[in-house]
């Protein structure tokens, strides 16, 4: 019988890569379902199909795993605002059009983050502050300012906390209601994902008309 012949570099990297992967949507997953305190390195093993000596190779502590897949978390979330925020090429209409439809499409695939990255950051307040500053300042600087212009030019009224509030609520909060909504009102998964796509213009009319309004 011929002898089993080692992987080669590149294989052995693919392999390496695949289970690093398997490791990350494992804890992923466990993170977002049960928070960070009741999810065990165990746990996220089993999940991962591995034995626990091996996801500790890759990742040394859990905090180390949980830190990195939050921030990835956190970039998918606030990514499209960013982007689209400080954009300039596009007009405060496109950039609401934009950023509802980004925040309708991915909280869809994911609907269960927003909650999991509010829980997370109430428990890691101190040092997720620093990241949350850090990644949003740019986007926050540009917007604010062009919205403090809008303001002292009298084409609105609405302070630019207000708007970010308005426009995240809007857009964020169905899906973290989706539970109580579906409960209260009967409303199936197919009737939910029809109004969040409703949403998708009417979120833009609303916030178009606060801007707008006069108090």
């Amino acid at each position: 019988m011929p002898s089993k012949r080692p992987a080669s570099g590149r294989s052995a990297k693919k392999k390496d890569g695949s289970t690093e992967e398997r490791i990350k949507e494992a804890a992923r997953k466990l993170f977002t379902q049960k928070g960070f305190a009741a999810t065990r390195t165990r746990d996220i093993a089993e999940e991962a199909g591995i034995n626990l000596a091996l996801l500790n190779y890759y990742f040394r502590s859990k905090q180390k795993l949980f830190d990195l897949i939050m921030m990835e978390n956190f970039r998918q979330f606030i990514g499209g605002l960013s982007a689209n925020f400080t954009d300039e090429t596009l007009t405060m209409e496109e950039k609401v059009k934009r950023v509802v439809n980004g925040y309708i499409d991915f909280l869809t695939e994911f609907p269960d983050l927003p909650l999991f990255i509010l829980n997370e950051i109430q428990g890691n307040s101190s040092e997720l502050a620093v990241r949350l500053r850090e990644e949003l300042a740019p986007a926050r600087q540009m917007f604010f300012q062009q919205l403090v212009d809008a303001k002292k030019e009298g084409r609105t009224t609405l302070d630019p906390f207000q708007f970010v509030a308005n426009l995240v609520g809007l857009s964020v909060f169905p899906f973290v209601a989706k539970p109580l909504l579906q409960r209260v009102l009967n409303v199936s998964d197919e009737q939910f994902h029809a109004y969040m796509d409703e949403r998708r213009k009417l979120v833009p009319m609303w916030i178009g008309m606060m801007v707008k309004g006069k108090p």
